[in-house]
């Protein structure tokens, strides 16, 4: 037999996870929750998952799991039909802080399946029939689940959103989880560097993108969104995703590159540049020049206490005094296990900033014959941005 520690891709520490459940536990008490549920089908934007269980959900499998406020977890996941495991309190190497893993072969993809998880999930809440159950992450979990559940023998439970509680304790991010951070910022800057000693005319947009999805698993990563885009100099270059990188790159054109991937550990960091396989126009430098300054507008405001609210409109205000287009999207946010997490720098979010947040700020605008932005993360200190994790050079390079 394989030893598990063999297999298992940069674990969290068994003292951070009871950190994390010890945190949330406490908020649980104060809140009068009972037990949390939570689903999720991808290690992009299902953190919840991966924060409670150090096992993240993948390939579009849907993760349920079942976290009580006075007992050990419940996991339901991809597995034959009537597995039930029952786990020891230190777990099996791979799970801890889980009692049962119960397997369920269902498919989003077969609609007949969708109850399966559901009928687990109501089985392991058994006893709380009657109590308040916290839902962690709505749109992330499938309609089946809370429908057939509210439907059943927990009809008369009361179900309460319990995001808000559970994302203001993850966002804030342990020594543990600023080490494993810095380690992903680190390996996107190896990343680009490669990107850009490789890239040449000939080459398709998806294969110059290839090379950063290599050298990330090579340095742990187990997952990742890499976007980029190849045009003349003089054309909006906006990335796409693997779907619109066909493009075959010519001498003389730009390349813009989004790394997005997790590192070490399962939590992310993003790094955006642009270079030119020639020379760059007045315009690419002159903008570019522009999108710092907006970036430092940002970074000078990410302050424990700020609102986000504030900061948002700070920016567009910035943004409308110099003739750019205002922000309509993100181009702010926390980063963690999920890709986007709260805050989210905008008008909408009631989160404020607060020390040991990580941060991406990436400015970001196109005309018909620019695409203008700089992508960065920020660690957020006692007084204001502590640190700049990635440590990539900051301009557009020109490759001749």
């Amino acid at each position: 037999m394989v030893d598990m520690s063999e297999r298992i891709n940069t674990a969290i520490s068994t003292a951070e996870l009871e950190r994390r459940w010890a945190a949330v536990r406490a908020a649980m008490a104060e809140h009068r929750i009972d037990v949390l549920l939570m689903q999720a089908n991808n290690d992009f934007m299902g953190g919840y998952v991966k924060y409670f269980t150090d096992v993240p959900a993948a390939n579009g499998y849907p993760v349920t799991v079942i976290f009580p406020k006075d007992d050990r977890m419940t996991v339901v996941a991809q597995g034959a039909f009537g597995l039930v495991r029952e786990l020891p309190p230190e777990g099996d190497g791979l799970r801890r802080g889980t009692a049962r893993f119960l397997g369920s072969p269902s498919y989003a993809s077969a609609y007949y399946t969708a109850e399966y998880d559901a009928a687990l999930a109501e089985e392991a809440l058994g006893r709380f029939a009657g109590a308040t159950v916290g839902l962690l992450g709505t749109a992330a979990m499938s309609f089946a689940l809370v429908d057939y559940l509210k439907r059943g023998k927990l009809s008369k439970a009361k179900f309460v959103d319990a995001s808000d509680m559970v994302d203001r304790i993850k966002s804030i991010k342990s020594e543990e989880e600023l080490t494993l951070i810095r380690r992903t910022a680190a390996m996107q800057d190896v990343a680009m560097e490669a990107v850009f000693k490789a890239i040449k005319p000939g080459m398709r947009d998806l294969e110059v993108a290839a090379i950063a999805e290599q050298v990330g698993h090579s340095l742990g990563s187990e997952q990742g969104l890499f976007l980029s885009s190849s045009a003349p100099v003089g054309v909006s270059a906006v990335f796409g995703s693997r779907h619109l990188q066909n493009r075959v790159i010519q001498k003389g054109d730009q390349f813009t590159l989004l790394i997005e991937n997790n590192g070490p550990g399962g939590l992310y960091t993003e790094l955006g540049r642009t270079c030119v396989l020639g020379k760059a126009s007045q315009e690419m430098k002159d903008e570019f020049a522009f999108v710092l300054e907006a970036q430092k507008v940002v970074l000078n405001q990410l302050k424990p206490g700020a609102s986000c609210k504030e900061i948002f409109e700070s920016y567009n205000a910035f943004m409308r005094k110099n003739g750019r287009p205002e922000e309509k999207r993100l181009h702010c946010h926390g980063q963690g296990y999920d890709m986007v997490e709260r805050p989210l720098i905008r008008f909408d979010e009631t989160m404020p900033i607060q020390k040991s947040m990580n941060i991406v700020v990436h400015p970001t605008y196109a005309t018909a014959s620019t695409y203008t932005w700089v992508c960065d993360n920020f660690l957020v200190g006692e007084k204001g941005v502590a640190e700049k994790l990635h440590k990539f050079p900051q301009k557009i390079f020109e490759l001749d």
